[in-house]
């Protein structure tokens, strides 16, 4: 039986609890003890741990793991933002054969509205996180555009995801969160120095992220996309190969959502400018792998900016992160943005 969600951190870290979800996978497991490890908390809290058991470890379970969650005065507030990545890894990742996180538990409390899982954890096999200062070449963009492929493909036009509540398009009640006040929060303090003066104006910004919205409702051909592709939302596991991770913006969209954001989030400007035209090639050759009809490159390269769009905006409404990383990834998207001339009506 699937337990309730925890109502606190320490009940979540708790020999009682632990042994209740763990049981759902792990049937007659028995935690005894628990030690509590390094937290990250900012709206999502992530708890790692270490656990002991009655009982020899079952295959597959590792003692390191990670409790994802969302607790305190702040975090209770968002846990409708843990749903969908929680229905992600219970009920869509067992069928893709993507890199991600290996999921022990997922599971949504529908009483609570608050989704938690728990995943094993990367640091403690020796798996490396990335942020925005991590060097990133254009060849593991091009190793993590064939992941983007694989989830893209393997859900396209799927009747299987395409009722699903939890994979509703959600640009619009993004849009609708948050908006002008935050980008200029941003934009007129030190985290928007780096955006090109010709898109650093938040009205229209927010004018344009409207039109993508309106124009992603219902847009075919759609696909499952993860929906929020910067490059700290990937980890390097133990033989180097790019995984995507943090899935709270999962929903049903356009391709190139996630293709034009990841590119430009996740490359210097520089870099981008270089090779942003035949990793389009490769991952529409990739996509194409997957047995789908895929969009022609010259259909691809003007829709890309959409997907670059829609990081800028997503960054620019950001405040709870560092504000280095806000620095570097509003002056790439920006630039990006400024570059293919994204906020044009005609794109």
């Amino acid at each position: 039986m699937t337990p309730a969600a925890p109502e606190t951190l320490e009940e979540g870290l708790s020999a009682a609890w632990l042994t209740a979800a763990l049981s759902v996978r792990y049937p007659g497991l028995r935690v005894v003890d628990v030690e509590p490890g390094p937290v990250v908390s900012r709206v999502s809290t992530n708890a790692r741990f270490r656990l002991a058991t009655a009982d020899p470890l079952p295959e597959g379970l590792t003692p390191d793991l990670c409790l994802k969650g969302y607790f305190g005065a702040y975090g209770s507030l968002a846990r409708s933002a843990g749903i969908p990545e929680a229905h992600f890894y219970r009920d869509l990742e067992p069928s893709l054969g993507l890199r991600t996180l290996r999921c022990h538990y997922a599971d949504v409390d529908l009483a609570a509205g608050h989704g938690v899982i728990i995943t094993e954890d990367v640091e403690a096999q020796d798996g490396v996180f990335l942020t925005s200062g991590t060097p990133y070449t254009a060849d593991q963009v091009a190793e993590s555009l064939e992941q983007l492929a694989v989830l893209h493909g393997s859900t396209w036009e799927s009747d299987a995801w395409a009722t699903a509540p939890w994979l509703q398009t959600r640009l619009a009640q993004t849009l609708a969160g948050r908006g002008l006040p935050e980008i200029l929060r941003n934009f007129e303090g030190p985290n928007g120095a780096g955006v090109p003066i010709e898109v650093r104006d938040g009205q229209r910004l927010v004018d344009a992220y409207r039109a993508l919205a309106t124009e992603t409702e219902g847009a075919r051909p759609w696909c499952v996309i993860h929906g929020d592709t910067h490059v700290g939302n990937l980890f390097l596991d133990v033989t180097g190969k790019p995984s995507f991770l943090d899935w709270q913006l999962v929903q049903r969209g356009s391709w190139y959502l996630d293709v034009g954001y990841h590119i430009a989030s996740t490359l210097t400007p520089q870099d981008r400018r270089l090779h942003e035209r035949e990793l389009l090639t490769h991952y529409l050759q990739c996509l194409a792998a997957t047995g789908v009809s895929v969009p022609t490159f010259d259909e691809g390269w003007k829709t890309i900016p959409r997907g670059m769009l829609h990081g800028f905006f997503l960054w620019s409404i950001t405040y709870k992160v560092e504000a280095p990383v806000i620095a570097v990834l509003l002056h790439r998207l920006g630039t990006a943005v400024a570059d293919h001339e994204a906020l044009h009506p005609s794109c």
